[in-house]
């Protein structure tokens, strides 16, 4: 009986550190572009949570209803398919867009609406609206807070520094230290609890397209500088792999280059350890005014416009990109399994630890 007792063991522990071991084999793939299900409608935004990703202020004719800057759209990424949701409260454009507490921000334009989503019920709320309405901005969170920098507070020429703090626990705005270089229609990203403001526009004196990467530190409230972006681009898409299944790197994806009113397919990899650029496999569509949000460490670029200024030309693409070195994830089987035999394994030990003294 004892005998048995112990094979039994030695098999267990086998096959856990067999299924452990096979962690350790699986490769990195490497990068790619897939074509997923597109967009039903063109949008202002585009922003991941709990597994699904929203499209926001979608506009035109949807199963013979026509919308206005108001649709909401759920997309999910398993079933690469849309469904239609609660309509926004107010038609809306160039605003900033984030999720914090697997709810959905809107903030911005020039009334400076703050307006809630959150997709569990389905509902909206308004918050207190924005101390200094903006638009052409992005919104980023960092411990608990929402920043909003820079933007355009009118017309041409209406550039500012701005930097505007939102706290979503009080319903209070306060003011951090401006962004050095004022800018609008840029990049931005987060990663390690610094703010990357990444290329932009400034047009408070003439226009100027700029290639700077201006970092915030939100815990000192202080800015600093990165190498900057190689391609300069403005009205360009970025967010950051969060190194879990792919290393922690901000892309810059598409954009308007600095002398033509063409948008391209860059994709500008920036590694912020070493404050480095490179190049990732270009993306298939060519634009600029696009979005991108990651969910799972994979990217997904929406919407946008192949030429500036030309009205009524949207891409309603929807475009996947897995980064370079990325691991793909276990499936919940094989985790449950190797969860199971380790403590079938440790239970047995335990209870057999006697039996051979």
């Amino acid at each position: 009986m004892k005998n048995c007792k112990l094979i039994i063991t030695l098999f267990l522990i086998f096959s856990s550190a067999q299924l452990a071991h096979s962690i350790t084999l699986v490769k990195a793939v490497e990068e790619s572009w897939t074509s997923k299900a597109p967009l039903p409608l063109s949008c202002w935004g585009i922003i991941a949570v709990n597994e699904k990703i929203y499209a926001i202020a979608g506009s035109g004719d949807y199963n013979n209803i026509t919308y206005s800057n108001n649709a909401v759209f759920e997309y999910d990424p398993n079933l690469d398919n849309w469904a239609i949701k609660n309509i926004m409260p107010t038609k809306r454009y160039s605003f900033a867009l984030v999720a914090y507490q697997n709810k959905i921000y809107v903030i911005g334009e020039p009334d400076g609406l703050n307006q809630v989503y959150d997709p569990e019920t389905d509902k909206w709320e308004n918050k207190t609206s924005m101390p200094t309405p903006r638009t052409q901005l992005e919104a980023n969170v960092v411990n608990n807070k929402i920043y909003l920098i820079g933007g355009r507070t009118g017309g041409a020429h209406s550039t500012v520094a701005l930097n505007e703090v939102y706290d979503p626990e009080t319903d209070t705005w306060t003011t951090k230290a401006p962004i050095p270089y004022p800018v609008v229609q840029y990049a931005s990203a987060v990663v390690d609890n610094k703010i990357y403001v990444i290329g932009g526009q400034d047009e408070y004196e003439m226009p100027l397209n700029l290639n700077v990467n201006q970092i915030y530190n939100a815990t000192t409230d202080t800015w600093n500088f990165g190498a900057p972006i190689p391609k300069l681009v403005w009205q360009a898409a970025a967010d950051a792999t969060t190194g879990e299944l792919a290393p922690k790197r901000i892309y810059v994806i598409g954009g308007l280059p600095s002398a033509d009113l063409i948008g391209v397919d860059w994709n500008q990899i920036y590694n912020p350890e070493s404050d480095t650029w490179t190049d990732g496999e270009a993306m298939p569509t060519a634009r600029f005014q696009l979005d991108v949000t990651v969910l799972n460490d994979r990217l997904y670029v929406m919407r946008g416009s192949p030429f500036f200024n030309l009205s009524g030309t949207y891409s309603y693409e929807n475009e996947q990109y897995t980064p370079v070195n990325y691991i793909p994830e276990f499936s919940s089987t094989t985790s449950l399994l190797i969860t199971l035999v380790a403590l079938l394994t440790v239970a047995l030990v335990y209870r057999l630890r006697g039996a051979y003294r």
